[in-house]
């Protein structure tokens, strides 16, 4: 598989810090215009646990004008966040539907035990390594490669994100991390402080709460894994990066249109 096709990883490999953005709605236009917004865009998490974005079929089609928006696939790798969290429902079938879109990784929501953490993965990759089953005609075709070289270098090449957002997460943090295949902790920065019994970041978490994220990083490193945070500035961003968060988003869909039509109409009417 080729790694140009996978910008993410690229940068995990390099050790390079991957800045990404939230696509909260759906739509291929929509999807391919934040896809090339930027250079320096490594990936784009399609949210269909918050957002707007149905995993069928229109993950599916904003994974493909991802996917397609760079040419040479050097633009930014799609990531699903799935409905299910690890704490209710099954997310089994939602891994596959989102892998068998074409993403280059899944990101499962409050993962907070080890058990949860062995079934993502084995959900996610396929035999004799996980569980995973084959069948999708599409999958190979969004990887720009065909059937054998996908069923051969896909368990290396997806990337398998938990996020730790709740209080039996941050408990387990450690065993968690331990876990082979498990490649990116995230943590979700506004659910963590919630169940931790404080206000959500104003721009940023209370100082406790800030000792908990730290604690995360700590965790994801000290096993050889990578650690991702929730930021919705550039400027916290940066600071994230600076303490060697390895994955960071940066802003959002919604919040940088939003944003950006503000500021161009407070300069107008000056």
């Amino acid at each position: 598989m080729a790694s140009a096709s996978n910008t993410l990883l690229n940068a995990f490999k390099a050790n390079k810090t991957a800045f990404g953005v939230w696509l909260t709605t759906k739509g291929y236009f929509h999807a391919r215009t934040v896809a090339q917004a930027s250079p320096h865009l490594s990936w784009i998490v399609l949210d269909c646990e918050h957002g707007l974005i149905p995993l069928v079929p229109d993950a599916a089609e904003s994974i493909a004008a991802i996917h397609s928006a760079v040419p040479g696939g050097a633009g930014p790798s799609a990531v699903v966040r799935i409905p299910a969290t690890g704490v209710s429902g099954s997310t089994s079938w939602q891994i596959k539907y989102a892998l068998d879109a074409g993403a280059r990784g899944i990101l499962v929501p409050m993962v907070s035990t080890v058990e949860k953490a062995r079934e993502v993965v084995a959900d996610s990759k396929f035999p004799p390594a996980g569980r995973r089953g084959f069948g999708s005609p599409f999958t190979h075709g969004n990887w720009g490669v065909n059937v054998g070289e996908y069923l051969t270098t896909a368990n290396e090449n997806i990337s398998v994100m938990v996020q730790i957002e709740n209080q039996e997460g941050v408990q387990n943090v450690e065993q968690i991390a331990a876990v082979e295949g498990i490649d990116v902790l995230f943590v979700g920065p506004y659910d963590l402080s919630i169940s931790l019994g404080y206000a959500p970041p104003n721009p940023d978490p209370h100082p406790d709460v800030e000792k908990i994220i730290q604690k995360v990083l700590k965790a994801a490193h000290g096993a050889g894994k990578k650690c991702a945070i929730y930021c919705s500035s550039g400027a916290q961003s940066a600071k994230r990066a600076a303490e060697g968060f390895d994955m960071i988003n940066v802003t959002s869909d919604m919040g940088a249109m939003t944003q950006a039509i503000a500021q161009n109409l407070a300069a107008a009417v000056q």
